[in-house]
C-alpha cells in the first residue's frame, strides 16, 4: 500500500511484484479465520492502515454496514482483513498508470545476488523474481514445538500447527482438549472449540490468561521522563511506580502501559543484551500477558466458559504424555498431575528467531551471510528495516519490518508500529530510483482528519491530549508538552500549552508557549494552523491590558475560525465551554446553538459534539432531549466530562436529585477519577444535596471533596465559595462559613481584578460571604473600568452584596431584581447563575416581601421539584 500510494505521489514508475501464497492479499493467517468470536486485540482507533489517519479504520467500517462503531470498539479480524484487502485494492487502483501490481500465489524459499546489485527470489513453484528491493514482510516466525515430548511429537493425536487448513477438522463433539499455552492464540482456540460436554484444558508454564481491555478505556498516561537513563533494575522499579500512580489516580493500571507503549523500541534499545536476557526471563511473561490484551467481549466469553468449568487453567509444565486405549492421551505435568484428553494443540504462540520455523527463506539469509541475527538471536539485525549482513554492513537493497525487528525493537508487531515501519520503508525503497522527486510526507492527522505540521510521535502526543480535552481529563498539558519536547517546531503544540495557562490556571509559560508558537507557525504551518495560533494570540493579549479588560478580539476570531474549520475540535471545546473554558463572552443560547449545530456535519455524530450539543439543549430548556444526547454520548464515551456534566444538570433541572446525587456519586468515584475540574462534579452533587434539604451531607461534602487543599485556585472560587453562599443562603449552614479559606486559596488579583464577568461574580459572592465590604468596593470599582457586562451586572451585584452584608434588605432587594434580566450575560450554566436568585429569596424573606417570596417560591417548585423549596414555601405560611 505504502509503496503504491509513494510512487503514486512521485510519478515514480514502478514494478511491484507480490509473492503471497494466500487466496487473498491482506489476510494472511490472522485475518483469514472467519469466526465471528475472534476479534482484533486491539480497538478500532488502533488499527488504520495509515499512521497518520487514526480514523481511517473506522470510517471503512462505517462506510461497510457498520455507521454506529466507534473508536473503541474490537472489530472481528475477518472484517480487519477485508479493510486490508479493500485499501489494497483501492492503492492499486489510485496507482493504476504508475504503479504495475502483479501477484504470485507462491512462497519465497531463497534470495542471492543478482547482477547490477539486485537482488534474485528463488520461488516454491520453481520460478524466480529479480528485484531492484525486496521487502520481505514474512510476519512473525513460525514456532517450534521443543518443549514436546517424544511421545507426544509422534502422536497422531497432536497438532502442531492450529491454523493450518483443516488442522481441528478431526476434533470429535465430545473430544477433550489440551492446549498448550495461554496467550491469546489459545483464547482463539479455546473460542472455537468451546461448547457444552467438551472440557477445554489450557497449560502454561505460569497459568495466566492475557488481560481484557477495559470495556471503557482512558486515555493514555505518559510515563515519567529519564527513563532511558536508568540502568534496569531502577527502570524496572520506576515503570511498577507508573503503574501504582495510575492506578491510584485514575483505577486502572491500562493507562499506564498504553502511555509506555511509544517508548519501549528506545528503552528496549537502552539496554545490554544481558538486561534483556534478565527481561526475557523475569519479566516477558507479566509483560505479556498485560500488554497483549483481549477484547472485552473475548474476556466475556471465556470468564462464562471457566465459571462453567468447560475451561480449565493450569499451571506447569508438559513432562510426559501416554496414549491409551480409547487413542486419547494422558498427559503428565511436571508436579504429577494428569490431564486426560483426546487431543493435544500447540499453541505456544510464534518463535522469536527468524528461522523459527525452520523458514528456508529466512535459514538461507543467515546461513548465507546476507542477513545477521539480532541481539540474543532473536529476529535479525537491521538499520531502520534495512537488512545487516553478517559483516555489519549495509550493501544490498534488502529490507524487512514486524516481527524480524523485534530483537531491536521488542514493540513491532503490533499495527500501529507495522504501519509506521512500512512508510519508513517505503520511502528507503522509492528514495535511491533514477528521478525520484524528494519525498512528499504525508501529515499526520488529528482525530477528526485535520494535518499536524509535525512528525507521527509528536503527532500521537497531540491526539493524546486532545483527547483529554475533549474529556476533560487531567494531565491534557503533560501530553502537549511531550509533543512540544519530540518536535520543538510544533506550532499547535506550544498554542494548546498557551492556551490551557492562558484559561485553564495549568503550569505553563504562557508568554514563552505563545512566543514559540508564533514562531513555528511561520515556519512550518498551515492556513488552519496559523489560524489557530492567531486566535490564542487574541485571546491571551486582550485580557493583558489594564485591568485585564477584554475587548472581544479573541472571541471574534474564534467563531471565525469554526466558520473556516469547524472540525477543530479544541477550537470548539474553547469556543462553547461546558466546564474548562470561559467560552465566548456574551455566548447565550442562540450563539451557542449556531456554532454546534454550525458544525454538527463535521463530526458525523461523534459523542464530543453531541456531548457540547446535550449541554446547549438543557440550557436552552430542552431537558429530556439534553438528557437522551447525553446518554447517547456516555455510551459511546464513558469518560466524556461534557456528556457527564450535561446529564447532570438534566438530573438538576429535572428535579431528580436522588438518582442524579446517587449516579453522579458512582461516576466521581469511577469514571470521573482522572477528571479534571473534578471539584466541579463534587459541586453538582452537593447542588443535589442542597436541594434535598440535607444540610448534613452538604457539610460533609464541602470539607472531604471542596474545601481548600482539595480545591484550590478559580475552581476554589466558582465551586467551593459559591457552595458555601448557596448553604448560608438556604439556611443549610448554621454559623459563620469557612470561606477565608477559600479566598486565602485564590490569587488575590483574581478575586479584585478578575478578567471575566463569570469570575467576578464569583468573587463577588467570596468576599460577602466573608463580610470583606472594602474588598468589595474594590471589586466594584474594577468593574466599574472594565468590560460592558462586569460594568452592567458586577457593578449592580456588588451593590446589591454590600447591602446583604450591611443587612439593608429593600436596597439589597432593589438591585438584585434589577440585574437578574440580565444575569446570563456573565457566562456559565443556569445553574451556577442561579445563586443571585437564592440571594435574591434570602433578602426577600429578611425584607419582609412573604407575599413575593412565596411566589418566587412556587415559580421555582414548577420548574422543578425541591424539598428545600417545599420546606421553605411551608415556612412562609406559618
Amino acid at each position: 500500500m505504502q509503496l503504491c500510494e509513494g510512487a503514486a505521489r512521485r510519478r515514480v514508475p514502478l514494478d511491484l511484484i507480490l509473492v503471497d501464497p494466500a487466496p487473498e492479499a491482506g489476510r494472511g493467517t490472522a485475518y483469514a479465520t472467519e469466526v465471528p468470536e475472534h476479534r482484533l486485540n486491539v480497538p478500532v482507533g488502533g488499527m488504520s492502515c495509515y499512521p497518520d489517519d487514526p480514523g481511517h479504520f473506522r470510517r471503512w467500517l462505517c462506510r461497510h454496514g457498520e455507521p454506529t462503531v466507534t473508536a473503541a470498539d474490537f472489530a472481528s479480524r475477518h472484517r480487519y482483513g477485508s479493510y486490508l484487502a479493500d485499501t489494497l485494492g483501492r492503492a492499486i487502483i489510485t496507482a493504476h498508470g504508475t504503479v504495475r501490481v502483479r501477484r504470485l500465489r507462491t512462497r519465497a524459499v531463497g534470495c542471492a545476488d543478482a547482477a547490477g546489485g539486485r537482488l534474485e527470489l528463488r520461488l516454491a513453484d520453481g520460478g524466480t523474481v529479480t528485484a531492484d528491493s525486496v521487502v520481505l514482510a514474512t510476519g512473525p516466525a513460525a514456532g517450534r514445538s521443543g518443549w514436546a515430548p517424544a511421545e507426544l511429537l509422534a502422536s497422531d493425536r497432536f497438532v502442531p500447527h492450529p491454523w493450518a487448513p483443516g488442522a481441528l477438522d478431526a476434533v470429535g463433539a465430545a473430544d477433550d482438549v489440551l492446549l498448550v499455552g495461554t496467550g491469546l492464540t489459545a483464547v482463539d482456540l479455546a473460542l472455537v472449540l468451546d461448547r457444552p460436554g467438551r472440557t477445554v484444558h489450557a497449560v502454561s508454564r505460569g497459568g495466566l490468561l492475557p488481560q481484557p481491555h477495559a470495556v471503557a478505556p482512558l486515555p493514555p498516561v505518559p510515563p515519567p521522563p529519564g527513563l532511558d537513563a536508568l540502568p534496569f533494575h531502577r527502570l524496572r522499579r520506576e515503570v511498577r511506580r507508573h503503574f501504582a500512580a495510575t492506578r491510584r489516580a485514575h483505577g486502572d493500571w491500562r493507562p499506564a502501559l498504553d502511555g509506555l507503549r511509544p517508548e519501549i523500541a528506545r528503552l528496549w534499545q537502552g539496554l545490554t543484551d544481558d538486561e534483556r536476557a534478565e527481561f526475557l526471563g523475569r519479566d516477558a511473561t507479566p509483560w505479556n500477558v498485560h500488554r497483549h490484551r483481549m477484547a472485552p467481549s473475548t474476556a466475556e466469553t471465556v470468564a462464562r466458559a471457566r465459571a462453567a468449568r468447560r475451561l480449565r487453567i493450569h499451571a506447569g509444565r508438559i513432562a510426559a504424555a501416554a496414549p491409551r486405549e480409547d487413542g486419547g492421551l494422558t498427559v503428565t505435568l511436571a508436579d504429577g498431575r494428569a490431564v486426560r484428553v483426546a487431543w493435544v494443540v500447540d499453541c505456544t504462540g510464534p518463535g522469536l528467531r527468524a528461522d523459527g520455523g525452520g523458514d528456508p527463506l529466512w535459514s538461507g539469509l543467515l546461513s548465507g551471510g546476507l542477513a545477521a541475527p539480532g541481539p540474543l538471536g532473536i529476529g535479525v539485525s537491521t538499520d531502520g528495516g534495512r537488512l545487516l549482513d553478517a559483516r555489519g554492513r549495509l550493501e544490498r537493497p534488502l529490507f524487512t519490518l514486524g516481527a524480524p525487528r523485534r530483537g531491536e525493537l521488542w514493540e513491532t508487531t503490533a499495527i500501529p508500529e507495522i504501519r509506521a515501519q512500512a512508510k519508513e520503508v517505503a520511502e528507503a525503497v522509492l528514495a535511491p530510483l533514477a528521478g525520484a522527486p524528494r519525498p512528499v510526507r504525508r501529515r499526520p492527522a488529528d482525530p477528526f482528519g485535520l494535518p499536524l505540521s509535525t512528525h507521527a510521535a509528536a503527532a500521537a502526543a497531540f491526539r493524546c491530549g486532545l483527547a483529554r480535552v475533549m474529556t476533560v481529563r487531567a494531565k491534557a498539558a503533560e501530553s502537549f508538552a511531550r509533543a512540544t519536547a519530540l518536535d520543538p517546531g510544533f506550532a499547535l503544540g506550544h498554542a494548546a500549552l498557551a492556551l490551557l495557562g492562558h484559561e485553564c490556571g495549568a503550569d505553563v509559560d504562557v508568554a514563552r508557549a505563545l512566543a514559540d508558537a508564533q514562531r513555528s507557525v511561520r515556519e512550518r504551518g498551515d492556513e488552519r494552523e496559523r489560524s489557530f495560533v492567531d486566535v490564542v494570540t487574541r485571546r491571551v493579549r486582550e485580557h493583558e491590558g489594564p485591568g485585564g479588560a477584554g475587548t472581544g478580539d479573541g472571541d471574534t476570531a474564534l467563531v471565525d475560525h469554526l466558520g473556516r474549520f469547524p472540525s477543530d475540535a479544541f477550537a470548539l471545546a474553547v469556543a462553547v465551554p461546558t466546564i474548562a473554558f470561559s467560552g465566548v463572552a456574551d455566548l447565550d443560547g442562540t450563539l451557542a446553538l449556531g456554532l454546534v449545530e454550525g458544525t454538527a456535519s463535521a463530526y458525523e455524530g461523534h459523542w464530543f459534539h453531541t456531548s457540547l450539543l446535550s449541554f446547549v439543549r438543557q440550557e436552552q430548556g430542552r431537558i429530556d432531549e439534553a438528557g437522551e444526547l447525553a446518554r447517547e454520548a456516555l455510551a459511546a464515551q464513558p469518560a466524556s466530562g461534557h456528556a457527564v456534566h450535561a446529564l447532570a444538570h438534566v438530573h438538576y433541572e429535572s428535579g431528580d436529585h436522588r438518582a442524579g446525587r446517587d449516579w453522579l456519586d458512582g461516576w466521581i468515584g469511577g469514571q470521573g477519577r482522572g477528571a479534571v475540574h473534578r471539584a466541579h462534579f463534587s459541586w453538582h452533587v452537593a447542588l443535589h444535596e442542597l436541594a434535598l434539604d440535607d444540610s448534613a451531607a452538604v457539610r460533609r461534602r464541602w470539607f472531604a471533596q471542596l474545601a481548600p487543599g482539595q480545591v484550590n485556585g478559580v475552581r476554589a472560587l466558582v465551586d467551593s465559595g459559591s457552595l458555601l453562599w448557596r448553604a448560608r443562603m438556604s439556611r443549610n449552614w448554621a454559623g459563620r462559613v469557612p470561606v477565608d479559606g477559600v479566598l486565602d486559596a485564590v490569587a488575590r488579583d483574581l478575586v479584585e481584578r478578575p478578567s471575566t464577568a463569570f469570575t467576578a461574580l464569583h468573587g463577588a459572592l467570596a468576599l460577602a460571604a466573608a463580610g470583606d465590604l472594602p474588598a468589595l468596593r474594590r471589586l466594584r470599582t474594577h468593574a466599574a473600568g472594565a468590560d460592558p457586562v462586569q460594568r452592567e451586572v458586577v457593578v449592580p451585584l456588588c451593590t446589591a452584596l454590600e447591602a446583604v452584608v450591611e443587612e439593608e434588605w429593600s436596597t439589597a432587594v432593589r438591585e438584585l431584581r434589577g440585574l437578574l434580566p440580565s444575569l446570563r450575560r456573565v457566562g456559565g450554566s443556569a445553574a451556577q447563575r442561579e445563586v443571585v436568585e437564592e440571594t435574591l429569596l434570602y433578602a426577600l424573606v429578611e425584607a419582609g416581601h412573604r407575599d413575593t417570596a412565596r411566589h418566587l417560591l412556587e415559580q421555582r417548585l414548577d420548574r422543578r421539584a425541591s424539598p428545600l423549596d417545599r420546606r421553605r414555601l411551608a415556612g412562609l405560611a406559618r
